[in-house]
């Protein structure tokens, strides 16, 4: 019989579920930085002679380590579903419906991700590979262009809360008062809008750095989708420089985006 002393409390529970969670993310961003890295790299040394050994190890890598991503996600369709669970129950309309259907269309892709990783394994054999490929990657497309919808509403709120600021009110001001030519002021319109906009991120660089890593994504599913074609090596790229943001929202707290 297991005494109380030996039975964990809630809270020591949730910090261990919590740390074991936030371990798995750091795990699968670095798996991720590496996937994309070596893509790019196999780009970059395609045409070079004598790399040939060095491509086939690169290749190998990528194919380990979006394997190994796919196994880690496994329990990620539920958790996206939870997700949506939370944000149904937003007060601010924009926020409940982009970051509910992102929510909804990322457990979406994570399914079909998991059906993918089954066949590859030999677990089902009888499904078409490519069908199942283009269903995630539309899912992952949705659920990109919902947070990118959600990000543009976060930077329309930050430069509302900077124009009611009175340091930046006085300085457009200045600005305008020093030419009243009507081409003088549109170029001034412009010149406040893009200091509105600076000041605006500048003070919440978590929006600045959760658009730019969304913008990265967003390249990979138009690639696979046939909406915007590049190459492996600006996908590999787009995906690295995305990890890499990742990984600063994860050693900065502060650079993480919040509802």
């Amino acid at each position: 019989m297991v005494s109380p002393q030996e039975v964990p409390s809630l809270p020591v529970r949730l910090v261990k579920e919590s740390s074991q969670q936030r371990e798995l993310v750091h795990t699968l961003i670095l798996y991720r930085a590496a996937q994309y890295g070596s893509a790019l790299f196999v780009y970059l040394l395609k045409n070079k002679s004598g790399r040939q050994k060095l491509i086939k190890k690169l290749q190998s890598l990528e194919s380990n380590m979006s394997t190994g991503r796919k196994l880690f996600r496994l329990g990620n369709t539920i958790s996206s579903i939870d997700a949506a669970k939370r944000t149904m129950h937003f007060e601010d309309p924009v926020l409940r419906l982009c970051l509910t259907v992102a929510n909804l269309n990322r457990s979406l892709y994570f399914l079909c991700d998991n059906i993918l990783w089954a066949r590859s394994i030999g677990l089902v054999t009888d499904m078409d590979k490519e069908k199942w490929s283009v269903r995630a990657s539309r899912c992952y497309f949705v659920s990109l262009l919902m947070n990118l919808t959600r990000d543009l509403y976060g930077i329309y709120r930050a430069m509302e809360r900077e124009a009611q600021d009175k340091q930046y009110r006085q300085k457009v001001s200045q600005h305008c008062s020093d030419s009243r030519d009507v081409a003088c002021m549109a170029v001034l319109d412009l010149q406040a809008f893009l200091l509105l906009l600076y000041h605006s991120l500048r003070r919440n660089p978590s929006i600045l750095l959760d658009t730019a890593k969304n913008v990265c994504d967003l390249f990979i599913p138009m690639d696979r989708l046939g909406i915007y074609k590049t190459n492996p090596g600006v996908v590999g790229l787009c995906g690295l420089m995305s990890s890499i943001l990742g990984i600063l929202a994860l050693v900065k707290p502060s650079f993480k985006l919040k509802p």
